[in-house]
């Protein structure tokens, strides 16, 4: 199959060989997200890019990542047009609010009515995030793209199946996403490929993990590490995705 742009980074993911291509796409949109803001382009100066940030914000984790990046001028422009936005529907908010009644049982029970304005608005804030927006965008096209090469690509396919697996978090979604995008046959031949090769591959882990343990044995002091150096990050990832090892991404 002839590489086409789109398909270009799932072949690199599927190249690096580690425990999870999505984990390698996800942190590659990520980090691109992360440039696009507050990098060298200076989009945050965008008038049309900053009434998205200002509209949306930013959730807690990629608020840290935002500052662990740097560019402190950048993160402050940001954060002062998003504070002036707030501030305003906050001021709208409390204008209406109302508190909501408990009846008797439920006060006796020690619960809420479920229908506190203001706490839904908070809640909605929590989760609102210009980065997750951009990178579950970008990151549905790749999941797309993956089943259309695995069902057209003999290559990509052969090196899914002989590779590691994925990580816990990941194979959930392709398999969800496998309903929404293949057949009734291709579904067949998907799901018995896919089970052996996490059920391969978690075993390995398992086994990588064991040997590691067993190094700090006295007694094994000197033999051989085999796979198991990096088995900790490598198992943690397995299971929740993500890289635990990698250093703070920072500005260049």
């Amino acid at each position: 199959m002839k590489e086409k742009l789109y398909t270009i980074p799932l072949n690199d993911a599927v190249n690096e060989n580690d425990e999870c291509p999505f984990c390698f796409i996800e942190r590659k949109l990520e980090q691109d997200m992360i440039n696009f803001v507050l990098g060298s382009s200076s989009s945050y100066m965008e008038s049309d890019i900053r009434e998205q940030t200002d509209k949306i914000g930013f959730c807690r984790t990629h608020m840290k990542k935002m500052f662990d990046y740097g560019n402190t001028l950048g993160n402050s422009l940001i954060l002062k047009t998003h504070y002036q936005k707030l501030q305003k529907e906050f001021q709208e908010q409390i204008k209406h609010f109302t508190p909501g009644k408990v009846s008797l049982a439920d006060r006796l029970r020690k619960q809420s009515s479920g229908n506190n304005s203001i706490a839904a608005w908070a809640a909605q804030k929590d989760c609102s995030c210009y980065v997750c927006n951009g990178l579950q965008e970008n990151f549905d096209r790749y999941m797309e793209t993956f089943f259309y090469m695995y069902t057209k690509d003999s290559a990509f396919h052969d090196k899914i199946v002989n590779g590691k697996g994925f990580c816990l978090h990941h194979f959930g979604l392709l398999c969800e996403n496998a309903d929404r995008y293949l057949n009734e046959k291709q579904k067949a031949a998907f799901y018995p490929e896919v089970f052996a090769l996490m059920e391969q591959n978690l075993h390995r882990l398992e086994e990588d993990i064991s040997w590691l343990i067993d190094k700090f044995d006295y007694r094994n002091k000197d033999a051989d590490w085999k796979t198991s150096k990096d088995a900790l990050q490598r198992g943690m990832q397995k299971l929740r995705g993500g890289y635990p090892a990698d250093p703070v991404f920072k500005a260049q």
